[in-house]
This record gives C-alpha cells, structure tokens and sequence, in this order.
C-alpha cells in the first residue's frame, strides 16, 4: 500500500515568517496528503489544527513541541492541544559525541519516555548525520538504540548516509522495526556539512539539496523498503538548489507519478 505524502514546514520556514496560512494554502494546492509543522507561528495549536481540517490536510507526526526534560509539561500540554499522539525528541553531535555522551543521552532519553508513555504518548526521535558515525566500528545509533529499548524512530533517509558513508538501505532494514516514519530528502550525500546552529530550537546543518529523485539517494530502492507500520513519508529540503515552492512541487511530482507515495491528487 502507498504511503501518505507528506512535507515538514521547516522547509518553508521563510515564507511562514510572512503568512503562514498562505504556504499552508500553497502544501494544500500542490496535493500534499499531510504535514510536519516545526513551529506553528503564532497560531494556537488547537486552531492549527482546525486549519488543516479545512484544508484537507493530515498532521501524524510534529516537530513542536521538541520534547527535553526541563520542559516535557509544556510539551504534552502542546502536543495534547494539537491532537497529536506522539512527541519527538532529537540531539546535537555533542550529545553523540563519543561513549560517554551517548550514555549520557540515552539516559536522558529514558526519562523523558517513561515520562511520556505515563500519559499515553509515544516518543520518537529523529535523526540528523552525525548519529551513524561509528565508534570502534559500531553505529553510534545502534548502541544507543540498545540502551533506549522501545524508542521509535522517525528516520531520515539521507541524513543516514552520514554524508555518503553508509548505505541508506542498510541503514533503514537496521531500524525498521522501530521506524514510524520516514523523512526523504534528496541531494548530493558525500559533502561537507559546517556552520550547524541552533535556530528557534531546531539544529539547522546547511546541506546542499535538491528536490526528491534529482540528487543521488535510491529512493525508489528506499521506498520498497519502507516497515508496513509507516505511514508517511514526509519531505524536507533543509535548503534547496532551486527556489522552494517549485523543489516541492516538483518532489511531489515525482513521488507521485513513480507510484512512490499518494497525495490528494
């Protein structure tokens, strides 16, 4: 069965700054099934939600609230009011660094599961490069993963390639029993990634990218390979080679008219 299609709103972050309910309007009219807010500028979460009922659009997974400790009450009480029945958590490199920080992480990680599992949420975490890094040979991933066991995982396909040196495929037949959701960008996987920065909460890595099936990830390959238990596929161009309305426009193409994932129409 097709995957629902999807696109994550921090590609569209500059544009949401001016009018948000216009590039909401905009993911709408291309035929996107659904989407992953990262941040919700200004509106309410509970209207948020009214809006994309209007528009026909499906919200599964959020990037806001970003669950840490010092603030998982808060992020319940968003995520409760958004409709939402998972909540994401995610590190910077620091926080993989090495062994120890791993350690650190995971324990981190449990905390705020046993937390929010206590009131009926699932957490998920999403991925960036620098986690498939190896120590001594080993994924730093799959080490974490074993000392967080029940976490789900929202992957990112490309990131997983930790910049062209691991196979994406590898990486998600790994992962797949504890995938939930699939993030697919596309672009050129071994590059240099520098300036990472923390911007409104959200690690932002410059990568250069370019719209889905125009770069060099197998998503066809990929996309065969997807656990039954996804349900969407979600697109995010970080940053983009063409102007962002058309790099969607033309991934939603793409992913369409392979047969790769379904849309609205």
């Amino acid at each position: 069965m097709k995957k629902d299609l999807a696109v994550q709103l921090y590609s569209l972050r500059k544009f949401a700054a001016e009018d948000f309910y216009k590039e909401l309007e905009f993911v709408a009219e291309v035929g996107y099934k659904g989407v992953e807010p990262a941040g919700f500028w200004d509106i309410r979460p509970s209207e948020f939600r009214k809006v994309l009922d209007d528009l026909g659009l499906k919200m599964e997974t959020s990037h806001s609230p970003w669950a840490r400790l010092n603030n998982i009450g808060e992020v319940m009480d968003i995520a409760a009011a958004a409709g939402l029945d998972k909540i994401v958590c995610g590190y910077t490199c620091e926080d993989f660094a090495d062994l120890d920080a791993i350690k650190r992480t995971a324990e981190t990680t449990n905390k705020i599961k046993e937390i929010v599992e206590r009131n009926n949420f699932t957490l998920f975490q999403h991925n960036h490069d620098f986690e498939f890094a190896r120590i001594d040979g080993r994924l730093k991933y799959d080490i974490y993963r074993e000392l967080c066991p029940g976490v789900k995982y929202q992957l990112d396909c490309f990131w997983s390639t930790n910049l062209g040196n691991e196979d994406p495929l590898e990486m998600l037949k790994l992962f797949a029993d504890d995938v939930i959701s699939i993030h697919m960008k596309d672009g050129f996987v071994t590059q240099k990634v520098s300036g990472s920065k923390m911007v409104n909460g959200i690690l932002e890595r410059p990568v250069e990218l370019t719209p889905l099936g125009q770069g060099e990830l197998p998503i066809k390959e990929l996309v065969a390979a997807i656990p039954e238990q996804v349900n969407t596929i979600v697109v995010e161009l970080d940053f983009c080679c063409k102007e962002m309305h058309t790099a969607l426009r033309e991934s939603y193409e793409y992913m369409t008219q392979n047969g790769l994932a379904q849309g609205n129409k």
